[in-house]
């Protein structure tokens, strides 16, 4: 699906066509044949329309004939219906600056999208430079978003894990650990392009652009170490939990193995009395008694025993 837009009098317009200062947006579902009419319309290499259909593409930026790409990877929730898949995922968005227009292609639906759409008229179209420095800050700010909301529910997730200590929490810690991963990944990435980008000035950005690109990066940084600490933090408590789960493994076989000893015991005083040979006091009326007595002596001293130790 291809979305025209065009700000009039600080008004976003959807227009059908393209025209000089319009964003074209493309979002799922994608067509070829779109994108072909649409490359041939502006003028733009296939490839550059294509390259968001790969979910592992890389950050980076390009130039052909005058048209101007850049990739970057934004955090989107994953819709996957395997229980064991990460929460969050990151996904290219492709940015493509032609001689009029400023063209974004999308594989999937993504937050930092709808958020510059609901700027948008508040913006330059004749600037293209700052709207791709704007929707660089929507994709940092909506890193930062979906690493408070990973924070907040790991931090749900361990104190459930201290209450029930349940296989089903430590999945969905496991599944966060795996987010976190692609927003280490996409982080570092972009950190890499925004500076490669300051160094080149790829954009022809002005001091005051120069600046606010500077911003981005310290912005990502902050990102990238945030995604670090919460993973390492991850990483630490998932170590912690596996050896409370081994201890109170340990712990329950002591507690096993020190009742299998209580009761062997006594099974082994009546197995004695109970063998067809000549045995003492097994002509008394307290024939009975006698081992019964003795298996519970033996019984409470081994208990006594083993409490004293703190085996139980």
């Amino acid at each position: 699906m291809i979305q025209y837009f065009k700000n009039i009098n600080h008004q976003t317009v959807a227009i059908e066509k393209p025209d000089s200062g319009t964003w074209v947006n493309i979002l799922p579902p994608l067509k070829q044949e779109e994108f072909t009419e649409l490359s041939e319309a502006l003028d733009i290499p296939i490839d550059f329309l294509t390259d968001s259909l790969d979910i592992d593409e890389k950050s980076r930026f390009e130039d052909e004939d005058n048209v101007k790409l850049i990739v970057i990877k934004t955090p989107t929730e994953n819709n996957s219906f395997n229980d064991s898949d990460a929460f969050y995922i990151t996904i290219p968005i492709c940015i493509i600056l032609t001689h009029t227009q400023i063209v974004t292609v999308n594989s999937f639906e993504n937050a930092a999208i709808k958020k510059f759409l609901n700027t948008f008229r508040n913006r330059q179209a004749d600037n293209r430079k700052m709207m791709v420095l704007k929707i660089f800050e929507k994709v940092v700010q909506n890193s930062l978003e979906y690493l408070k909301e990973i924070n907040q529910r790991r931090n749900q997730l361990e104190q459930k894990l201290y209450d029930s200590n349940r296989n089903e929490e430590l999945l969905q810690l496991m599944r966060i650990q795996k987010s976190l991963v692609y927003f280490v990944t996409a982080l570092r990435s972009n950190e890499l392009l925004f500076m490669k980008l300051e160094r080149t000035n790829f954009l022809g950005l002005n001091e005051e652009e120069k600046e606010f690109l500077n911003d981005l990066i310290v912005d990502t940084s902050q990102a990238l170490e945030m995604a670090n600490t919460y993973t390492n933090i991850l990483v630490s408590t998932l170590d912690a939990f596996a050896s409370i789960i081994s201890n109170n493994l340990n712990n329950v076989m002591k507690r096993l193995t020190s009742i299998t000893i209580i009761l062997s015991l006594p099974a082994l005083v009546a197995g004695i009395y109970g063998m067809n040979v000549p045995i003492p006091y097994q002509n008394t009326q307290h024939a009975f008694y006698i081992p019964l007595l003795l298996s519970l002596s033996i019984s409470v001293v081994i208990s006594w025993y083993f409490m004293k130790r703190r085996w139980f």
